[in-house]
């Protein structure tokens, strides 16, 4: 049996909806230690349009102080950070800032780096539809090439014809076929982290 991992797994623009305690439990079935926080205060979107509202209206900055503030205490253990979508975005800023990082998990989402980015041989595997709209793929290729260039051990994996947050069951973009192909190959991921 792999040794547990302790995960942070961060909500999409959408906020904390059930699908996301839905990941937290098939997580916590395979053997994780599993910690959602609440970037939104209790507040949820129906569409993604009122999502990025109260993204906006919190602002990028203050969702990424609530972010370390809610990782400061578990830090020291070596985490792996995950996200779907914005959250995502967020795990990974946060990832690559902390030295003790086992790895990254990104579902539908990724952020830009900062130059200087740097890390030892960080695990990182992204699933992403394929197109998707928010991560084009000129982008996802750069990305791609600066996250190896930071020093990121990454895998892509893409899923034609999802939507983009296709993990959802209570979202327009939900595919079961290619949720299930995604976290067979993610649960495998942290699997492999937990008996580094």
């Amino acid at each position: 049996m792999a040794s547990s991992t302790t995960i942070v797994l961060f909500h999409s623009a959408y906020g904390l909806r059930p699908a996301v305690h839905a990941a937290a439990e098939r997580l916590r079935a395979a053997g994780h230690e599993v910690h959602v926080p609440d970037l939104y205060d209790g507040r949820t979107a129906e569409t993604v349009e009122d999502g990025m509202a109260i993204k906006d209206e919190i602002g990028k900055e203050e969702l990424l102080r609530r972010a370390v503030t809610a990782v400061a205490p578990l830090s020291e253990r070596g985490l792996v950070y995950a996200g779907f979508s914005l959250g995502g975005s967020i795990a990974q800023n946060l990832a690559l800032g902390d030295e003790k990082a086992r790895g990254l998990l990104l579902l539908h989402g990724t952020s830009d780096l900062a130059e200087d980015a740097s890390v030892d041989e960080l695990p990182v595997q992204l699933h992403v539809a394929d197109p998707d709209p928010f991560e084009p793929q000129d982008w996802l290729n750069a990305w791609y090439l600066r996250m190896r260039r930071a020093g990121a051990d990454v895998e892509v994996y893409r899923y034609q014809g999802a939507g983009h947050i296709f993990t959802d069951p209570a979202l327009p973009d939900y595919d079961e076929e290619a949720a299930e192909a995604a976290w067979k190959v993610s649960l495998g991921f942290l699997a492999d982290l937990g008996d580094a």
